[in-house]
């Protein structure tokens, strides 16, 4: 069965959030814990395998561009569900006529160069020492 995307509308903090974010390697991401059932802010897309929630995919639009952050659960990496995510937010943000995703690797990230690397090989750009890489979308 394929992967499949769902915007979350609206999108709120749950179990398998809090299972595939919050059991990042401590660096990897942003701290997003908060309580089951609040709001979460941005545009959040769950990605699925056989009914099974294996990633997310957030969007935070300002002006023109947009934020992103992807997680994949540990179970499911290596499987192609991170480039999915990556593929499915340029969609989304082109829909919304947007110039650019961006996403920041922390120089804390436990996987630095392999994550910018990774990036860099879905058309991500910033060079060697920079913590936010951006895709050009047009």
């Amino acid at each position: 069965m394929p992967l499949t995307w769902t915007r979350e509308s609206p999108a709120r903090w749950d179990a398998d959030k809090a299972r595939i974010l919050g059991g990042a390697a401590p660096g990897s991401l942003p701290e997003m814990a908060m309580p089951i059932g609040d709001l979460a802010p941005g545009d959040w897309f769950r990605v699925e395998h056989d009914g099974q929630v294996v990633g997310y995919g957030w969007m935070d639009v300002v002006w023109g561009d947009a934020e992103i952050l992807l997680a994949v659960a540990p179970e499911a990496r290596g499987n192609g569900v991170g480039t999915f995510i990556l593929d499915q937010i340029a969609l989304e943000a082109r829909a919304q006529g947007l110039r650019r995703i961006h996403n920041s690797v922390r120089p804390n990230h436990p996987e630095r160069q392999t994550t910018q690397a990774w990036l860099g090989r879905r058309g991500f750009s910033g060079g060697e020492g920079h913590e936010s890489l951006e895709r050009r979308l047009a």
